[in-house]
């Protein structure tokens, strides 16, 4: 499951603002923003979170949980100049 805190990680990691997310997942800015500060699980849609983490990893963001460790990293051979 994603988190709020991946999403926000994921967008630093870009250099994107919530409305470059918005673009690239076709969704409003409002989810975007919803969706970064909620306590807890992604308040969003199924649909619409699918949307947020296939635009994050095109853009070269992968999810990462290694035993109690989550976070993302930034796949550089994705990442366009």
């Amino acid at each position: 499951m994603i988190r709020p805190f991946q999403i926000r990680a994921g967008r630093a990691l870009l250099g994107w603002s919530a409305a470059d997310l918005a673009k690239a997942a076709g969704i409003s800015v409002s989810s975007i923003t919803r969706a970064e500060t909620a306590d807890g699980p992604v308040p969003l849609k199924a649909d619409s979170l699918v949307l947020v983490i296939r635009a994050l990893r095109r853009a070269g963001v992968d999810f990462v949980k290694q035993g109690e460790k989550i976070g993302v990293v930034l796949d550089t051979s994705k990442v366009s100049s």
